[in-house]
């Protein structure tokens, strides 16, 4: 094992030792927001503590072993060599979750995702491609039984997407589709195309964590309201009431508007949530600006404005190019299988954090 990995674990060891008698001292139990974060903190150092005292017990057993292999007697040096051969394969795989666990965690992994899908360049196409990412996505998320809910949506007459955003909750939702931020591209005859052309349109995502039990201080007199009337596919109104919400955020200039909501209240509480969701995402990309470069280890650039994937149907492939990994079952793929490349993508993104740490 190196020697960076066997520091952080007697570090790891260390801390742990130190909650478990924070956790029993008054003030901290009483206190129910520090025990929160302790308890969290405890629960987190725990499995990593487990899993370095089962690697040291199998070290242990491993050496005792190799000893029995210098025996006289066949018998035990047979016995002693199949065990051996348990014991590393053991030692092996306990290695390797550790290795998991040490990674850093990103304070975004365990929440929620907002996402955010856009129409970019070529018209009612791109709208149209647009509802074909939020059918991908939809099967994705039922695929690994998250909940979506949609809190704000726009269509033109083709019943493509102009912008749409969801709620997706789940276990790893943010960690899984944080990777799908970016600029998406789309090459095939339009259902619009008269003349058989294939054209190039786009689609843009944007991937937020929701901003559950994060302090966002938001500002009454930072927030402009607006109230208007709800509208439908084509534009029209659809309520004669005016229910939709949309809030500026004068000091960043961000605007939500949120019109599903039947109630005025229900639509300014989801506005709400969006905008501090947006806010947070500010302020989590300010800090990666401020880290060295090793330690900006999303994939490609990060940057939203990046082109991640290309959707090439007329070959029927899908290109991602920051791994430059091409699938060529795109009929699937848009049917929500997208592992083959999501999973990559978050390898990667490990690989990256293991030796930022290392160094």
């Amino acid at each position: 094992m190196e020697e960076w990995i066997l520091k952080r674990l007697d570090e790891i060891k260390s801390r742990f030792e130190e909650i478990e008698v924070l956790m029993t001292k008054k003030e901290i139990v009483s206190n129910q927001s520090e025990m929160r974060k302790i308890s969290k903190e405890y629960s987190k150092l725990k499995t990593i503590n487990e899993l370095w005292d089962q690697y040291n017990k199998i070290l242990k057993d491993t050496n005792d072993t190799k000893e029995l292999l210098k025996s006289d007697d066949d018998e035990i040096s047979t016995m002693a060599k199949e065990e051996l051969e348990d014991l590393n394969s053991s030692l092996e795989k306990v290695y390797s979750e550790l290795n998991k666990e040490l990674i850093p965690k990103d304070a975004t992994d365990e929440a929620d995702a907002i996402i955010e899908i856009r129409a970019g360049t070529g018209g009612d196409e791109a709208a149209i491609f647009g509802n074909d990412l939020l059918r991908m996505y939809t099967r994705y998320s039922e695929n690994n039984k998250w909940k979506i809910k949609i809190l704000s949506s726009s269509h033109n007459e083709f019943d493509g997407i102009k912008e749409i955003i969801l709620e997706i909750s789940g276990e790893g939702t943010f960690s899984k589709l944080k990777h799908e931020s970016g600029v998406h591209r789309v090459q095939r005859i339009p259902k619009t195309e008269s003349q058989g052309r294939i054209h190039t349109s786009t689609a843009t995502v944007a991937v937020l964590p929701k901003s559950e039990d994060i302090d966002i201080e938001v500002k009454e007199d930072d927030v402009r309201t607006d109230v208007f009337h709800a509208g439908g596919a084509g534009g029209q109104n659809v309520n004669k009431v005016a229910t939709a919400i949309r809030l500026t955020h004068i000091p960043t200039a961000i605007v939500v508007t949120c019109q599903n909501e039947r109630s005025q209240l229900q639509n300014k509480l989801q506005a709400m949530e969006i905008l501090k969701s947006k806010l947070w995402d500010l302020e989590l990309q300010k800090q990666k600006s401020e880290i060295s470069e090793a330690r900006k280890s999303q994939v490609g650039s990060g940057e939203r404005s990046e082109k991640i994937r290309t959707y090439n149907f007329p070959q029927g492939r899908v290109t991602d190019h920051r791994l430059k990994l091409t699938s060529h079952n795109l009929t699937e793929f848009m049917n929500g299988l997208i592992d083959e490349i999501i999973d990559p993508l978050m390898k990667d993104e490990q690989a990256k954090k293991l030796i930022s740490q290392k160094n």
